[in-house]
């Protein structure tokens, strides 16, 4: 396989695992927030919190579909683009994707059928039971693929025999240093996620005719989920950064762009080249910034990327991602302080917006998804050329394909995900027009 045709097999697999990971941040935020709804419906307004429910609940049916189906061509493409991948990882990597997939099915056949046709059969509290049950089935399904994830980039627990790597302490490999972070960010970046497509489609509906007490309190619900998501994220950023700089040296210094070993970085926020002292990038100097965020050797010298000739990272794709996913952080915090200045007097009521304002928040709902897909870039594209540990790269694993029919299949699969987009957007366009639909009652469904 050429060049060329690896990294098009590199721009397939994350075109399929990211637009995978759009859906399924919504379906594990979603999931969370139904049942704190569901939770809430027990107080003194329990129809307002059960309208929030009845309608976000319908989303989540719809985000789920869609990650679901996401997620075959993932797997399918483990095989297909990386077809020596699990010839050396399968003892690994193997039971930690049945582990996965066993809690997708176990919860979809016991407990999400119920929760999406069953309600009027049970109590109130034997179906907020059924809906924690989903959004745990939900959130292990994702901690083993963030586990997959964390593994592959610091494995541990693992001994290499004759090529293969042989799981010596299970607790040892899902202790890799990497997992309570990816995990963690995952996590927090869902919610948030959540928290402006809850505060988009909520100002979406204001646009359509006067909101209900219902989608009041999702939009209250939202602000406030959003504030203490984004202190989460924050707090899981800077932990990861701390990880990459001890265990990924390279990622860190094509983070930082800092190119020589030894040097102390000057710049926190642009690229650290000791020439750089005039223009823009020398006004952004900061003398000794960013040297916490680098690995260090033995020494406690500084690592440069020249120490990695013979590997290195993209650096540009590594250098912007990273602050895309600022740029996309940062822009989300002002949104919400301004949203929480605008609307606290009139008891977070998003009526109180103007209509230009509304269309900023709807525009703004995309912000989750930007930082997701950054993010997924600089964790994967940043630990390139390796795919695990510091031993096997990307072209020891590599198909047999041809760049032509590697690039055939991304546009292939390019054009199927546009299309699912289209059709996520036509229906929740049409749900955010007409709300929830009453549906008469036949033989005890909901």
């Amino acid at each position: 396989m050429t060049h060329s045709a690896l990294s098009l097999s590199q721009a397939q697999f994350f075109l399929s695992l990211g637009f995978m990971l759009l859906f399924l941040a919504l379906e594990l935020g979603l999931s969370w927030v139904l049942f704190y709804f569901r939770v809430k419906t027990f107080g003194s307004r329990h129809h307002a919190w059960m309208g929030a429910y009845r309608f976000w609940v319908r989303i989540f049916a719809l985000a789920f579909i869609l990650s679901f189906a996401a997620s075959m061509p993932v797997l399918i493409q483990f095989g297909s683009v990386w077809p020596g991948l699990m010839e050396q990882v399968g003892d690994v990597v193997g039971p930690m994707l049945a582990a996965s997939m066993l809690s997708l099915f176990i919860f979809k056949s016991c407990f999400l059928g119920v929760m999406l046709f069953a309600q009027r059969m049970l109590s109130n509290a034997v179906h907020t039971l059924v809906v924690f049950m989903v959004a745990l089935g939900v959130t292990l399904t994702a901690f083993w693929l963030v586990a997959i994830l964390a593994w592959m980039q610091v494995p541990t627990g693992v001994d290499v025999l004759e090529g293969h790597y042989v799981v010596v302490d299970w607790l040892a490999v899902l202790a890799t240093p990497a997992l309570p972070w990816y995990g963690g960010l995952l996590l927090a970046g869902s919610l948030l996620t959540v928290a402006f497509f809850m505060l988009g489609v909520s100002c979406a509906q204001t646009m359509q005719r006067p909101v209900t007490d219902s989608e009041r309190l999702a939009f209250r619900t939202a602000l406030f989920l959003g504030v203490g998501a984004w202190c989460v994220q924050l707090f899981m950023v800077v932990g990861n950064g701390f990880m990459t700089a001890e265990h990924q040296p390279a990622k860190a210094a094509a983070t930082a762009a800092y190119w020589h070993s030894g040097v102390q970085p000057d710049l926190l926020f642009a690229a650290a080249s000791p020439g750089v002292q005039e223009g823009v990038l020398g006004a952004l100097r900061w003398s000794h910034a960013g040297g916490r965020w680098l690995g260090q050797d033995a020494d406690g010298v500084l690592i440069g990327l020249d120490r990695f000739a013979h590997a290195l990272p993209p650096v540009a794709l590594t250098f912007w991602s990273f602050r895309l996913a600022v740029l996309a952080g940062v822009l989300m915090l002002l949104v919400l302080g301004w949203a929480l200045l605008r609307t606290r007097r009139y008891g977070l009521d998003p009526h109180s917006l103007s209509y230009r304002s509304r269309q900023v928040l709807v525009g703004a709902s995309v912000l989750g998804w930007v930082m997701l897909l950054a993010g997924a870039a600089y964790v994967l594209f940043g630990f390139a050329p390796y795919l695990v540990g510091s031993d096997i790269t990307l072209a020891q694993v590599q198909g047999s394909n041809s760049a032509a029919t590697v690039a055939l299949g991304l546009l292939a699969y390019g054009l199927v995900y546009a299309l699912c987009m289209v059709g996520f957007l036509q229906m929740l366009r049409h749900v955010v027009r007409f709300g929830v639909v009453p549906v008469a009652r036949h033989r005890g469904r909901a």
